[in-house]
């Protein structure tokens, strides 16, 4: 039995949800996301609250539960509050800046890189060392971070490069004479 997956998804105020057939789609401030639920599940949408139920006892149908269940509160928590990763820059000279919609980094490299950013992500550089990345979709606000952070690297002797706020770097010895 799905933990996850027994729990019914919460509808926060100003938020719509409607269902049609297998798919359904989540209205609210920040913008309209949709998700189509495999033929193994039923959704259903009662008050302010979606449920999803496994349809069948196959091993298929409860993976599909819990997993649908977390599809439909992300759609949820996306066009409501919305998705942030944070990332931090360290190392002498490195730093970004925003030039309206391209993201300029300063990482060592020979040439300075330029970042466009995709549609549908919000991304701003309040300082010179941080970069926060914003939007209602979580997968690509990841993937987002992902690709900007695999410029540089946190390196594991001087901890220099691109980070997650928080993200804790393990620290190596250097050579010793």
């Amino acid at each position: 039995m799905s933990r996850i997956g027994k729990r019914p998804v919460e509808l926060p105020s100003g938020v719509e949800a409607t269902l049609n057939g297998q798919k359904i789609e989540v209205k609210g401030p920040k913008g309209t996301r949709s998700f189509t639920a495999t033929d193994d599940v039923t959704l259903a949408v009662e008050d302010s609250k979606v449920t999803v139920m496994p349809r069948g006892k196959s091993k298929r149908a409860r993976q599909q539960w819990g997993m649908s269940r977390t599809m439909v509160q992300n759609l949820v928590t996306g066009v409501s509050t919305g998705f942030k990763k944070e990332l931090e820059i360290q190392g002498v000279g490195y730093r970004a800046q925003m030039q309206g919609d391209i993201l300029k980094l300063n990482l060592g490299l020979s040439h300075d890189v330029d970042f466009a950013v995709p549609e549908g992500v919000t991304i701003t550089a309040p300082r010179q060392t941080e970069i926060s990345v914003e939007g209602i979709d979580e997968q690509r606000v990841g993937q987002v971070a992902a690709n900007i952070r695999n410029w540089r690297r946190p390196e594991p002797y001087k901890g220099k490069g691109i980070r997650y706020k928080g993200e804790f770097i393990f620290r190596k010895e250097g050579k010793k004479k």
